[in-house]
């Protein structure tokens, strides 16, 4: 794997980054068409085999499957060296009607 550094942070990133909007619950298809949103279990065993290939840089958003993406995310990085995963994340769209459920205000 080949790795950059991020800007003037210091943080080794791979050059791949992997999405993990199609993670989730199935049941939660967010966008039309249907079907390519993948369990926990698939999910993790994604996550799995890209960190033993040398990605450590992954994308996320409180909006993919409502949540669910980060929380199977978050499970995963409890498993490895977090020191050595970089997360990116984006939040905008509200996931509900609690005050930290709708994003970012500025």
């Amino acid at each position: 794997m080949q790795y950059v550094r991020l800007g003037w942070s210091g943080l080794k990133v791979s050059k791949i980054c992997l999405g993990t909007m199609s993670f989730g619950d199935p049941r939660l298809q967010s966008f039309g068409g249907g079907g390519w949103i993948v369990g926990r279990e698939e999910a993790l065993k994604v996550l799995k085999k890209a960190w033993d290939l040398g990605i450590n840089f992954f994308d996320t958003a409180n909006v993919y499957s409502m949540g669910k993406s980060e929380e199977i995310l978050g499970e995963f990085l409890q498993e490895i060296d977090r020191e050595e995963a970089v997360v990116a994340t984006k939040v905008y769209f509200p996931i509900g009607p609690d005050p930290n459920d709708r994003g970012v205000r500025v």
